[in-house]
């Protein structure tokens, strides 16, 4: 990584210990009402035809492969032309081309997939898709070993403040985007899809964006519509099938970072989990594949949160904690992310609900700017375990800064300045003698 962006580091991170964050902290601070969703505020689904490569996005797929997927209205090649200088790309690589209906009412424009690579890291390379020449993008790869910053968002939706959000991130330089589920709320209305798709292009097609599935992706409909997930499967295909541990569904995978400093896993809330299930078995290998002497930092991302103590959505993620969480807890796992509860809020390391200093520190992060609006009710008193919590629309950033320490910053969108309001100094449990005897 770049020197400078070393000192931008370093600075950021003398800056987040500058704040003082007591413990069991409720903030008082309330948000001005939700806006109204972009799509009735603007157009969003006019500004490209025909063989317009439009909803740019890319996604890693091993250590220096990268996935780019786009949509043509019209038939258009399925190829990627590539190359490190603008206007000038030497490689190319040709993948596929799907389509989707939906209700017998819509149909997809064509879905194009190409993985491209061996590809340099830390380096940008620009691009074009279905040889279109009016449209020029440019991504930059991860860096292959620490520092890695991850920003991390859920419930993003397309609101005003959904675009106050992405405006925030924009302007962090980061590594890579996770999203623990609820995309687009299309909700069964799939030109939302389409619109959510050009909302975010500007920087999914600019960083590799790991998303998983939440409610709002489902979009089943007994007896009309009877696969789940159908839009967000043809959408946003994860690398579920690559690395050394191919789960075999798009709805939950995992992959490294970093040169394998880093692990990260991305569940389903919305399959099958407890024990003798396909995605069980699958978290079980993979945990136990990870070698923690290699490995600093092992994260995990699910939608449902586990641990909450606000009034939406209370116990729904309760199953699947009672049929994971120990799976989790043996392998030490660092910090648990998730979205669901438009909320912001932060635990303290936990396991069986009550402080242990070898759980992981679990993180509720729903709140990128839906058209729900917030979840602003919290159980009273606030838990012992639950450190700091907050009805604001925001995200949040990781920064995993060597082998032992990671910084975790929230921030808030506050009247649309980005303001750091809780941030928190997290170990990796792989370097902690007492929690590997």
């Amino acid at each position: 990584m770049a020197t400078g962006r070393k000192a931008i580091l370093a600075l950021a991170v003398l800056a987040a210990c500058s704040f003082s964050v007591s413990r069991a902290v409720t903030s008082p601070y309330l948000r001005p009402k939700p806006r109204t969703t972009l799509s009735e505020l603007e157009s969003l689904l006019d500004d490209a035809h025909g063989q317009t490569p439009q909803q740019v996005h890319v996604s890693t797929v091993g250590s220096d492969m990268m996935r780019v997927t786009w949509i043509t209205e019209d038939d258009a090649p399925p190829m990627v032309e590539y190359g490190t200088t603008s206007g000038q790309y030497p490689f190319s690589e040709t993948g596929t081309t799907t389509r989707y209906s939906y209700l017998a009412l819509y149909r997809s424009g064509n879905i194009h997939d190409a993985v491209i690579g061996p590809l340099k890291p830390s380096t940008t390379y620009y691009y074009r898709c279905s040889s279109d020449q009016s449209r020029e993008f440019s991504f930059r790869t991860p860096p292959s070993s620490l520092p890695f910053e991850f920003v991390i968002v859920g419930d993003l939706g397309q609101t005003g403040w959904t675009k106050t959000t992405l405006q925030h991130i924009a302007a962090a330089d980061y590594d890579m985007l996770l999203l623990p589920g609820d995309l687009s709320y299309a909700d069964f209305f799939q030109p939302r899809w389409d619109s959510y798709g050009r909302l975010v292009e500007p920087l999914a097609s600019a960083r590799p964006w790991m998303v998983t599935q939440g409610n709002h992706e489902i979009e089943k409909v007994p007896l009309l519509e009877q696969r789940a997930f159908k839009a967000y499967n043809a959408r946003w295909r994860m690398p579920y099938d690559a690395g050394a541990s191919p789960s075999g569904s798009n709805l939950y995978y995992s992959f490294d970072v970093a040169g394998g400093a880093a692990h990260v896993i991305l569940l389903g809330s919305y399959t099958d989990y407890v024990a003798g299930t396909a995605q069980y078995e699958w978290l079980q290998a993979d945990l136990a594949g990870i070698d923690r002497r290699k490995t600093a930092f092992v994260v995990a991302l699910v939608h449902v949160p586990w641990y909450n103590s606000n009034k939406a959505h209370q116990g729904e993620g309760d199953d699947m904690r009672d049929a994971m969480e120990a799976l989790l807890y043996g392998a030490r796992v660092d910090a648990v992310f998730a979205g669901h509860v438009h909320a912001y809020e932060r635990f303290t390391r936990v396991y069986e609900d009550r402080e242990d200093p070898c759980g992981p520190v679990y993180v509720t992060i729903g709140d990128g700017g839906n058209r729900e609006g917030l979840a602003a009710k919290y159980v009273d008193p606030q838990p012992k375990t639950s450190v700091f919590r907050e009805a604001s629309f925001g995200h949040g950033r990781l920064q995993v800064v060597n082998a032992t320490n990671a910084l975790w910053t929230w921030h808030r969108n506050d009247d649309d300045e980005p303001v750091i309001a809780d941030h928190v100094w997290i170990s990796s449990l792989g370097s902690n003698p007492a929690c590997n005897e």
